[in-house]
């Protein structure tokens, strides 16, 4: 895909894409993947970040009106879902998968419908660095098959960090990709960045690979 500077592009999510970025400035972009697209990109579409710390999916959903559609974007990026596992191990509230499912439709249901723009999403991943984390693997992969199943229901794209993720976290080490198992290192947020660089048809530089 070849974008111009008529191209909006928004990026909805977690603190995963939220990345640190400073909610007093709406052009932040935070120090993560989005970050990264936008250099790769040139300067030449509108970036805007609206990762939020600590989201679930009912989160987003609660902001999805004024935080996504009314930016009218033509490139929408999706990446939601990890919280809704987290959550449930560490503070005891569930998310569960049939919610889940009704949640995610209705917010890409609702792009489809408002917006003429091209979808992407990006599936949860977990690379678990203490033991514990493992057993969330159980409660996760459901979501993860969510993210599929509505993406190919709407048209989205898909980026398949479920997937790649783990692939180069046997390379390098779980914690070299995500020091707490979730939240991605500069590593981490390359890969995301490059994944969907990829994923848009932007040509990515090998001599940028770790």
């Amino acid at each position: 895909m070849r974008f111009t500077g008529t191209d909006r592009l928004v990026f909805a999510g977690d603190s995963i894409t939220d990345s640190s970025r400073d909610r007093e400035d709406p052009a932040s972009l935070g120090k993560g993947y989005v970050r990264e697209i936008a250099d790769r990109l040139c300067g030449g579409p509108e970036v805007i970040n609206k990762g939020l710390n600590g989201n679930r999916i009912y989160d987003l959903e609660a902001r999805w009106t004024t935080d996504v559609l009314a930016l009218r974007p033509t490139v929408l990026t999706m990446k939601i879902g990890i919280n809704d596992t987290w959550r449930t191990f560490d503070r005891n509230l569930p998310s569960p998968i049939g919610k889940f499912r009704a949640a995610y439709r209705r917010l890409l249901a609702g792009a489809r419908h408002h917006l003429p723009a091209d979808l992407y999403v990006i599936t949860p991943f977990l690379l678990p660095v203490e033991p514990e984390q493992r057993e969330w693997l159980e409660d996760l992969a459901p979501r993860i098959d969510v993210a599929l199943e509505v993406a190919t229901e709407f048209g989205a794209h898909t980026i398949r960090a479920d997937l790649f993720m783990p692939e180069a976290a046997a390379e390098h080490g779980a914690a070299a990709l995500a020091p707490d198992g979730v939240h991605p290192s500069p590593l981490g947020h390359r890969l995301l960045a490059e994944a969907w660089l990829k994923a848009a048809g932007v040509p990515v530089s090998e001599n940028s690979r770790p």
